[in-house]
């Protein structure tokens, strides 16, 4: 199963060398650099699905809350978690 988890996006970078656009994003206090080529409207503060380093769809700020709350809820009971 493959799970894309919801970020806020806290920086774009202004590389224009680089061979796509990328920006840090924030999970829970975990940045990470994350591949922006999917989701060219993103910008900073906006929520963005990601998976195996790529963002790859925007969503509100409350569906991506209300998503986040929900996995916590769901590793909270796990004993592995």
């Amino acid at each position: 199963m493959c799970l894309g988890v919801p970020g806020r996006i806290v920086e774009i970078s202004e590389d224009t060398s680089a061979l796509a656009r990328m920006g840090k994003v924030d999970f829970g206090g975990v940045l990470r650099e994350v591949c922006l080529a999917y989701t060219p409207e993103a910008q900073v503060g906006d929520y963005v699905i990601v998976h195996a380093g790529f963002a790859i769809s925007r969503l509100e700020e409350e569906e991506a809350l209300e998503t986040l709350r929900l996995l916590e809820e769901v590793f909270a009971g796990d004993p592995q978690g």
